[in-house]
């Protein structure tokens, strides 16, 4: 089968919504948090098909794997209806994660991590709340 395109899918999800309009929450941003509950959900059984069968099995097992990759389409499919009731284009989607991946690769992950850990633990020899806002 050829890539599905975040438009495809899009619409894929359009047809799911529309078949079941009579019974499903519309898709307005005051429902977009349930989606994003729904996927959470969906997250847990993906990291519990991992966890009870483990990696080498997933990798694999050809009917675990596909199960697997069918919580994973699960969680994917939440993150289309949580776009759509935000109003979130794939061509506005598209543009900010292509940003976003310039951003992270002109980051340096260690230097940043390494500055973090100092922060905590100049926190923490003084005797403050690492996690508290800074005031």
């Amino acid at each position: 089968m050829k890539e599905l395109s975040l438009s495809e899918m899009r619409r894929m999800q359009a047809q799911l919504h529309e078949k079941y309009r009579d019974s499903w929450r519309p898709q307005i941003p005051e429902n977009g948090h349930y989606n994003l509950l729904w996927m959470v959900e969906e997250l847990g059984e993906a990291i519990s098909v991992i966890k009870k069968f483990g990696d080498d099995a997933v990798m694999n097992d050809g009917t675990l794997r596909k199960a697997f990759i069918s919580e994973l389409c699960d969680i994917w499919m939440f993150m289309e209806d949580v776009m759509t009731c935000y109003g979130v284009t794939p061509e506005e989607f598209s543009a900010v994660y292509a940003e976003k991946h310039a951003h992270n690769m002109s980051r340096d992950y260690d230097k940043n991590c390494e500055q973090i850990y100092e922060e905590y633990q100049d926190k923490f020899t003084k005797g403050e709340d690492a996690h508290a806002p800074e005031s």
